[in-house]
Formats: structure tokens, C-alpha cells, sequence
């Protein structure tokens, strides 16, 4: 799960990481109100769940008799999809250096992976690139825990020679890790990670993802999701339990495992056609999860025939069938359906579809034949 910036930041100052100060606002007004309360020249901040803002006219410098004309130039902005709803109104930070900060889960050597160096205020990934020699990167083992001593080896290697900015850094770099570990979080960054001209070292903005699977024991972060921040079909499918991900193709797909989904993506492709989502019914899908699925795929303006793959292991592959056409007597769906049906209970399930008389259903007897039928049919 993404957390905006505000939501990231109040994480931070949870644990003790240094931020500038700010207010949440969704109306002009309350943007003016915020601005003549924090005082003095203020950065009015669109909150979007992507990056890219700043280019797009998402951030701007405004005094505070003129937030309110500055917040309505950004309330409604499309930046990349995500429509500006809400803004940070914070106090504008005089900057005298920018670094960049962060702590990541490496998912190939299974530990937690800190990052740090001087070129903050760009993606990281520019700097990975480009000047590698100037991003210091370190593991941390998860059951040694993480040690202070790794913090300097981070600053030293990052080459940050101020022994007052080194002596802030090792306590944010401390605290940023008990947020990471505290919060079961899978991003925590901090870009840019500024000093200002006193020598104050503070986290300017807030990069969050937390683990999905871990929210059951973080309630109140779990209550930070915005749910308008997805697009309609998968916060649909999200009510529904089934696991879906939008994509810009005609072809829907809707299979039992992640596995095999991310396969018949793959096959749709080698067919030369284009998924329109990943659909994952799960390895005990039932009649009612087939109705919910087939529902969230339909409603997608975009998709133009839909394809079954179903691998029935721990899934009867009656029940699937039977749950197509329960599907298709609850909603008409109209679309082109072509079935590839395998596993257990295979015969009888591909039975019931040739027996329902349904003239939209094409089973086909092979993964292959099955894409290259749904690529012709959304033609």
C-alpha cells in the first residue's frame, strides 16, 4: 500500500525523523487558512500517489495572500493518471544541501537494503546510472539487527564529511530503520533529505509503501488508504476479494493462481494480442468468486473477448464451469468467452459449457489455442 506524503510524514515523526511542518488541505480555502497559519512564504503540494509532480506543476512556491489562487491551479491536475484531490501546505525550507535517503527490501539477498548519497532531489535510479560511485548502498542482516556502526559505514561511504551533519544522519539512519521494521514496511525514502544553512538535517518529503499483507497489525495505517486512488475496477474488485490489476489491452484474462495468470498474459502476447488485467481467482475458487470476477472484467470499457484458463488442482473445474454460466444468467455478459479447462473434473466441466447451449462460450482444449481463439475473437 502507497502512503501520500502527509501520511508518510506523520509515520516519520512517529519516530522521531525530522520533518518540516505542514497542513493537510482539499479546498483553496483551506489552503489559504493553512498558509496563514504556518506563516511567512509556504510550498502548496500536490498529494498523488506517483511521481513527476513538480514537472507537471504539482508544487508550487506561494506567500500566504496567495496559496489559495496557487492551490486552486493544482487542485483537479491529471499527473499521470492521478487527479490532485489534496494538498500539503508546508513551511517553505531554505536548503543548503540535498541528499537522499532511503531504505529498501531487497528482495534477491532477502534483507533490507539502506541507500544514501549526496545527490539528492533526482531519481535515484539517474544516479544508479550515472554516478554510481556516489550512491552508497548497505545490507542489513534482519537477524543481527541493525548496529550504528552500519549508519557511519553508510555516511563515510556516501562521503559526508560535516561532523554535525554525520551526527544527525546517524540518529535518522537509526530511526528511519525502527520505521522500516516498525511500520513492516517495504519503502521507506527520504528524497530530498535536506540541510539548511543553520545545518539542520530533515526529511523534505516522503516516499512510503507499507506490506499489504502486513496491515492487519497496523489498523491505523490501514485506515490511510485512499480508496479513490485506484482505478474504479480494481477498488471493485478489492470489495469483492479478487485479486485484480488493470491493464491497457483488449483481452481480459481471469485464471486460478498467480503463476498461471502471469503465464497466459505471456501467451496472449505470443498470440499478439494484449491482456487487459491480471485476474487471479486464488487455488479454491468457487461459482460465487467466478460471478465476482467475471463481473469486474466485464465492466472494463476496454476489454473485447475474455479468457478463461483454469488449472483445476485444489479447483474443481465443474464448479468453474458452473460458475460461467451462473455468471452469464446474473449479468448477460455479452463478451466472447473462450475456456481452456484442465485438471480435476476437466471432462465433466468442459461438458457442462458444450451442454449450456451458450453461444458466446468457446472451449478450447490447449493454453495455446485457447489465446490464439480469444486474440481472433477481440479483433
Amino acid at each position: 500500500m502507497d502512503l501520500y506524503e502527509y501520511q508518510g510524514k506523520e509515520l516519520f515523526r512517529r519516530f522521531g525523523i525530522p520533518t518540516s511542518e505542514g497542513r493537510l488541505a482539499s479546498t483553496p480555502a483551506e489552503a489559504q487558512a493553512a498558509a496563514e497559519e504556518l506563516g511567512g512564504q509556504v510550498v502548496v503540494k500536490a498529494q498523488v500517489l506517483t511521481g513527476g509532480r513538480g514537472k507537471a506543476g504539482g508544487v508550487k512556491l506561494a506567500e500566504a495572500d496567495d496559496a489559495e489562487q496557487k492551490a486552486n491551479e493544482i487542485l483537479g491536475l491529471d499527473i499521470n493518471g492521478h487527479v490532485v484531490r489534496r494538498l500539503w501546505i508546508e513551511r517553505a525550507s531554505e536548503i543548503a544541501k540535498e541528499y537522499y535517503l532511503s531504505v529498501t527490501f531487497d528482495r534477491g539477498e532477502k534483507k533490507p537494503l539502506f541507500m544514501l548519497t549526496t545527490e539528492g532531489g533526482i531519481e535515484i535510479e539517474q544516479v544508479a546510472e550515472e554516478t554510481p560511485e556516489k550512491l552508497a548502498r548497505l545490507h542489513v542482516d534482519p537477524l543481527e539487527g541493525y548496529q550504528p556502526y552500519q549508519a557511519r559505514r553508510l555516511i563515510y561511504g556516501a562521503g559526508i564529511a560535516d561532523p554535525n551533519e554525520q551526527k544527525q544522519l546517524l540518529d535518522i539512519v537509526g530511526k528511519l530503520y525502527a520505521c522500516f521494521v516498525g511500520t513492516d514496511a517495504m519503502l521507506c525514502e527520504i528524497n530530498p533529505l535536506i540541510v539548511t544553512p543553520e545545518g539542520e538535517v530533515r526529511a523534505l518529503d516522503s516516499k512510503f509503501t507499507v506490506d499489504d499483507n502486513a496491515l492487519y497489525k497496523h489498523p491505523e495505517i490501514a485506515e490511510m488508504r485512499d480508496p479513490e486512488s485506484v482505478p474504479p475496477e480494481e477498488r471493485a474488485a478489492r470489495e469483492k476479494g479478487v485479486t485484480y490489476v488493470k491493464l491497457d489491452g483488449e483481452v481480459g484474462i481471469l485464471g486460478n493462481g498467480a503463476g498461471l495468470v502471469m503465464s497466459t498474459l505471456d501467451v496472449i502476447t505470443l498470440a499478439g494480442g494484449r491482456p487487459a488485467n491480471f485476474c487471479d481467482l486464488g487455488g479454491g475458487g468457487d461459482a460465487q468468486g467466478v460471478v465476482d470476477a467475471l463481473e469486474v472484467i466485464s465492466a472494463d470499457p476496454q476489454v473485447r473477448s475474455i479468457y478463461f484458463n483454469i488449472f483445476g488442482g485444489i479447483t474443481r473445474t465443474d464448479e468453474v464451469a458452473r460458475g460461467i454460466l451462473t455468471a452469464l444468467e446474473q449479468i448477460g455478459i455479452e463478451h466472447p468467452i473462450v475456456v481452456r479447462l484442465d485438471g480435476t473434473n476437466a471432462e465433466e466441466g468442459r461438458r457442462i459449457l458444450a451442454d449450456s447451449g451458450q453461444g458466446n462460450l468457446h472451449v478450447e482444449p490447449t493454453m495455446l489455442e485457447g489465446a490464439k481463439r480469444a486474440v481472433e475473437l477481440a479483433k
